[in-house]
């Protein structure tokens, strides 16, 4: 079992199923082959878990690698660490959810074809793009991934669907713009320090480049991430195009995608350059504390109910960066698990968002209220995911928060301080926007003909939930498989967790004897 090439095969099911829709004679076939498919591949990445070795010899697992493009040193390599396992178990599981939710949102039948082939395409993307080891290969794939999301959210979008999909790929461009001149940079540094230039992101990782060169290489790779994570202020982008994306694309878009912008910065940012990172880490966290407020501020000021949500993503994310940048054991599994657990909690506002408007034919929140009296299925769903959105103790966000503020707080309290006060932001929009929608009496395009869940519905819900409250009662089941490639990323940083300052009871009587 260990030389079947797990992540190769993730990629390609996805892919295998796009073209049997292409060619598939009847319609009413199309959900049923990417259902299946996407099953298929949440089937192989689980067969490849249960074969990781958690704490094992090697930094990556599954490494599948062919050569490319020899000339100019690139591959087609494939493998993951922990970090890089849970984040393809992420897109592999939260896929055949979004499938099924969307069963019934693409009209008319015609359409049916495209809108699932772009969303097996845009998984088998996020699966590579996860496990790639060569950065050539990785930059392509995050450029690659425009197209699904731009086709995904242009034409099947929303009234302004055409402007948020072209300022999202603009942004996006204009990021990966400036990482290949990055790119570039680093490829002329491995040629001049190794002799042969080369993409192999291993040995790239081992080279002591020189700390003003690695600067701008840094800064060329972050822009690009902390667009895509989004980090503010470069994250403009994000409510227009999950607001108008159907619910389904806004949840590849936000739960899945974006996590390849933090992702990136562990992964690129931390490892190539280690001694930038440490460089520009405290100006990163106090951008990603500005994130935290800002985003929990706006979205406490919403009426729009996907464009709040997008902007409780904008906060989240910040938890996520100044986690990462804190450059503390408990920081960094903070962030990587508050990714998980940010991808399920988002997934669940957004399709439970979906369900509500394709019964309201509204997303203004004020058309909504008493939602708990017609549909009360439903309207508990909404405060689950509400209160795993604010990181309830025992739903799964909280280990993540609390880990990340820890972690941050033994390297840069203040900040960590302000982060902590901002989480009471997070209770107001989340039980705000629940006490609007679900509680009182039915109003506005809110009918006793608003029914509650349908079977199919539940279907997507029940499993979220499960996930959600698993991971918040046992979340060492994720970190003890990202602690080791944490750990390895910080010893890369030169990195170690500050030692708590206490004082000595001796010292403490002292002072107080008078």
């Amino acid at each position: 079992m260990k030389n079947v090439p797990w992540l190769l095969i993730a990629g390609l099911v996805p892919l295998v199923g796009t073209a049997l829709i292409a060619v598939v004679p009847r319609k009413s076939w199309v959900r049923g082959i990417a259902l299946g498919t996407s099953l298929v591949t949440l089937a192989v990445v689980i067969a490849m878990a249960t074969q990781f070795q958690i704490g094992g010899p090697d930094k990556f697992q599954f490494v599948t690698t062919y050569s490319w493009i020899p000339a100019f040193g690139v591959s087609f390599t494939l493998g993951v660490d922990g970090i890089g396992l849970v984040l393809v178990a992420l897109a592999a599981c939260l896929v055949p959810v979004v499938l099924i939710a969307s069963w019934r949102d693409v009209e008319p039948p015609g359409s049916i074809k495209s809108y699932f082939g772009l969303m097996l395409v845009l998984q088998s993307m996020i699966i590579w793009v996860f496990s790639a080891l060569d950065v050539f290969l990785f930059y392509l794939l995050f450029e690659a991934m425009l197209i699904p999301a731009y086709l995904l959210i242009g034409r099947f979008g929303g009234a302004q669907r055409s402007y948020a999909a072209m300022k999202f790929l603009l942004y996006s461009l204009f990021g990966g713009l400036i990482m290949l001149a990055a790119l570039i940079g680093l490829y002329v540094a491995s040629q001049t320090l190794l002799g042969n230039g080369t993409f192999d992101f291993q040995t790239l990782s081992s080279l002591q480049i020189n700390t003003g060169l690695q600067n701008w290489l840094f800064l060329g790779f972050f822009l690009a991430f902390a667009i895509k994570a989004p980090l503010w202020p470069l994250h403009t982008w994000l409510p227009d195009a999950a607001s108008e994306a159907t619910p389904g694309t806004a949840v590849m878009l936000v739960a899945l995608m974006d996590k390849v912008g933090t992702f990136g910065m562990i992964r690129y940012c931390l490892q190539l350059f280690p001694d930038a990172s440490r460089t520009f880490a405290f100006t990163i966290c106090i951008l990603a504390v500005v994130s935290i407020v800002y985003g929990a501020l706006v979205a406490i000021g919403q009426t729009d109910i996907m464009r709040l949500i997008s902007y409780t993503s904008v906060s989240h994310f910040g938890f996520i960066i100044i986690g990462i940048f804190a450059f503390t054991t408990q920081g960094q599994t903070g962030s990587v698990f508050y990714m998980v657990a940010h991808g399920f909690s988002t997934a669940a506002l957004f399709l439970i968002a979906g369900v509500m408007m394709a019964r309201g034919k509204s997303r203004n929140i004020a058309d909504y209220g008493g939602v708990f009296k017609v549909a009360p299925l439903l309207a508990g769903f909404v405060l689950i995911a509400g209160l795993s959105g604010l990181a309830l103790p025992g739903m799964a966000s909280f280990p993540g928060e609390f880990l990340v503020l820890v972690g941050s707080f033994l390297r840069y309290p203040v900040l960590a301080i302000i982060a902590t006060v901002a989480i009471v932001l997070s209770a107001v929009y989340i039980l705000w926007l629940y006490q609007r929608v679900a509680t009182g009496e039915p109003r506005g395009v809110v009918t006793e003909k608003f029914g509650d869940l349908r079977s199919r519905e539940v279907w997507v819900f029940v499993p979220i939930v499960a996930v959600m409250i698993a991971l918040g009662v046992y979340p060492q089941a994720v970190t003890r498989v990202i602690e080791p490639a944490v750990q390895s990323t910080l010893d890369r940083v030169g990195a170690v967790n500050p030692e708590p300052t206490a004082l000595k009871p001796a010292e403490s009587t002292k002072e107080t004897t008078p």
